[in-house]
């Protein structure tokens, strides 16, 4: 209200952290948002805090499995990397980082913060709501949760949704560097977190820059991602959706996230309109860890030649429309055969959709 009396304290924004806040939800300040009373917390952290310093750092590279079989073969995780997530309205992201969410908790013993930064609060409540009936968040027993929920979403001040992604990396932090876990941080959507940066510099009277973003845009971007890495004591591994304005890739917000990427997972609508699932495209989805002296030898040869194959099915499916598939060689019939083989063998049921689909799970 205006005329109420603010003082200063000078204290940062603290948050509580710990076993505390899984299963639950919390908005910028750390106060909870889900009517289920506070938090007593023993901890709480400043949600400002620097990078880990270059001698703490796990600069061995290792990938991190996530038993999901296209991202292990084809766009391999980095464990303590940063992975763009891109895909439009109803292709699976959601599914998909739950499933992610699932089986860091099965297979790493670890958890995970998602940060809801300016996206809609329908979707905030439509994946909590998904959460419970999966499993993933534990109604009855809320400690024994996979992951703590931060959301600052698009009714929020500028000022709100610029910080809850610090918010909740500050949460995954101590279950990095106290706890000693593999954590999996969400920041759905880096977007947005530029977006508001670029309000609040207009309200701080900044001379904005190209495209009218905030002059300051690689720094704001670079205090948030250098925080998210792999230490001695554990590991911070990112997955980030990425909205692309206007699928204008050279603009100055997704340009900025890409330099900070290891790997990109992009989702295709195409596949999962033939009921591929997860609709993960292997020809777009790219990775740093995708090379022989990671991987091994094998591995890479065996991915080099999936893509391959579906490369050859991509440039066949332009003569199956016009002319079928019976005017085609009997070698190019033999990569159709195998590339359709290929994307259903790609495809697998999740844990978390045995709900809907009454298949059991399965961690490859």
């Amino acid at each position: 209200k205006r005329g109420v009396d603010a003082i200063d304290t000078g204290a940062p924004i603290t948050v509580p952290v710990g076993k505390v806040t899984l299963g639950r939800i919390f908005n910028v300040l750390g106060e909870t948002v889900d009517n289920l009373g506070d938090v007593v917390a023993t901890e709480s952290l400043p949600i400002h805090r620097k990078a880990p310093l270059f001698t703490d750092l796990e600069t061995k590279p290792s990938i991190f499995e996530t038993g999901i079989k296209v991202v292990d073969l084809l766009a391999p995780y980095r464990r303590g990397g940063k992975i763009g997530l891109f895909g439009g309205a109803g292709v699976g992201k959601t599914v998909l980082i739950m499933e992610l969410i699932n089986n860091i908790a099965k297979a790493h013993g670890g958890v995970s913060v998602f940060g809801g930064v300016g996206e809609r609060t329908r979707e905030g409540n439509d994946l909590y709501m998904e959460m419970k009936e999966s499993g993933v968040i534990q109604e009855k027993n809320l400690p024994e949760s996979k992951v703590a929920l931060v959301y600052g979403q698009m009714n929020e001040p500028p000022g709100a949704r610029m910080r809850v992604g610090l918010t909740a990396l500050t949460m995954a932090e101590y279950f990095r560097d106290i706890n000693k876990q593999d954590v999996l941080l969400f920041i759905d959507n880096i977007f947005r977190f530029v977006q508001a940066g670029s309000e609040v510099s207009a309200l701080l009277g900044r001379m904005p820059s190209a495209v009218g973003y905030q002059p300051t845009l690689a720094t704001e971007m670079g205090a948030l991602q250098e925080r998210i890495t792999s230490t001695t004591q554990g590991s911070i591994t990112s997955i980030q959706a990425v909205y692309v304005p206007a699928d204008d890739l050279t603009d100055p917000a997704p340009a900025t996230t890409f330099a900070h990427l290891d790997a990109t997972t992009v989702l295709s609508r195409g596949l999962a309109a033939k009921g591929i699932y997860p609709a993960v495209d292997p020809l777009d989805s790219t990775s740093t860890m995708l090379q022989p002296s990671i991987v091994g030898d094998e591995h890479y040869n065996t991915a080099q030649a999936v893509k391959e194959t579906l490369q050859r099915y991509k440039e066949l499916q332009d003569i199956i429309a016009i002319l079928g598939i019976d005017e085609l060689s009997e070698e190019d019939r033999l990569v159709v055969a195998r590339a359709r083989k290929v994307e259903r063998f790609l495809s697998q049921p999740f844990f978390v959709a045995e709900v809907f689909t009454g298949s059991p799970g399965k961690y490859v």
